[in-house]
């Protein structure tokens, strides 16, 4: 039904069919390939997934996240968002500081020993409960390091030891210079970013206006197609929106492009199940018409609409 929808469908067949065996650092394996891209006409409806449930809520609060400048994970904590605890709670039980049963690879043995697995949810609750609590533990161990939000808005400026904000250089340069071929947005910074618990995945976006319409284009340096991708979709088809409503554009065109676009081996059978199951129409977004930055969006003023949607189709992450 979504020409948006098949554009995602169609690439994971190929990944399946076509794509290369590669390990990773996971060593979970994946199947690989080099160099894909989709395009989402968001004219047709919000590209959110309908061949299985993608959970929006948390992609609200993720990208309200990044528009904080903020890099610890408490904020996503406080709004039920847990998609980024896997790489601070390791980090926590790889350090000295860390007293409890071993967890030593915890990614893998929580999902062959039962026991390890009661034991690992245990571990991860007091790890979750205690950066909610501890102000102290949650600078030290909540932090994921310079990754997107905290380069979208507090670059380091090496000039003036201060720091760019680079989202709202970015909404006054399209009002001020629509035609820019310079409407970028970066979170790869080559000096600390490697350093991150996983560094910038989605690396660099670029906008770009042309008859009264917003486009813009990421470049994806990793992509995990089955976990990760449909979210990656929904969120910068979202800050598109959201940059367009603050800028007096009609939205145009989120243009998807993926260094390695993978499959891990373990994502396998819940793909191709996936790729069994109907699409519907697309849903429609809705952002409150009232706020006049981008800075003051809440979850309240952003909806979705007409989600219709298969049942939601789970796998482990590779950590």
């Amino acid at each position: 039904m979504s020409e948006n929808e098949a554009a995602y469908l169609n690439l994971a067949r190929y990944i399946l069919q076509k794509g290369t065996t590669k390990m990773d650092r996971t060593q979970t394996g994946t199947r690989s390939v080099f160099g894909a891209q989709m395009r989402f006409d968001l004219s047709e409806g919000f590209p959110l997934l309908t061949t299985k449930k993608v959970p929006f809520g948390l992609i609200k609060s993720e990208l309200l996240w990044f528009l904080r400048g903020d890099n610890n994970i408490r904020f996503l904590l406080e709004h039920h968002n847990h998609i980024w605890d896997e790489w601070p709670f390791k980090k926590w039980i790889e350090s000295t500081d860390y007293q409890g049963p071993d967890m030593t690879d915890f990614g893998h043995r929580s999902q062959t020993d039962p026991e390890f697995a009661k034991q690992y949810q245990q571990q991860k609750q007091l790890f979750v409960d205690r950066i909610l609590s501890d102000d102290s533990f949650s600078k030290k161990f909540g932090n994921i390091g310079d990754v997107y939000g905290k380069l979208w808005r507090r670059w380091p400026d090496a000039h003036d030891n201060g720091s760019v904000d680079q989202i709202s250089r970015l909404i006054s340069e399209i009002k001020i210079n629509p035609d820019s071929r310079r409407l970028i947005l970066t979170a790869w910074d080559p000096e600390t970013t490697p350093l991150a618990a996983l560094p910038s995945c989605h690396v660099m976006s670029q906008f770009y206006v042309a008859e009264g319409k917003i486009s813009l284009q990421l470049y994806q340096r990793s992509g995990d197609f089955f976990l990760g991708v449909p979210f990656n979709i929904a969120s910068y088809s979202l800050l598109l929106s959201m940059v367009a409503a603050q800028t007096g554009l009609q939205v145009g065109e989120f243009i998807h492009t993926i260094g390695d676009a993978h499959i891990y081996n373990n994502h396998i059978d819940q793909i191709e199940e996936q790729l069994t199951k109907p699409m519907h129409q697309l849903p429609v977004l809705k952002l409150n018409p009232d706020i006049n930055s981008i800075f003051d969006y809440t979850m309240k003023d952003i909806k979705i609409e007409n989600y219709i949607h298969e049942d939601p189709i789970k796998a482990p992450v590779a950590v």
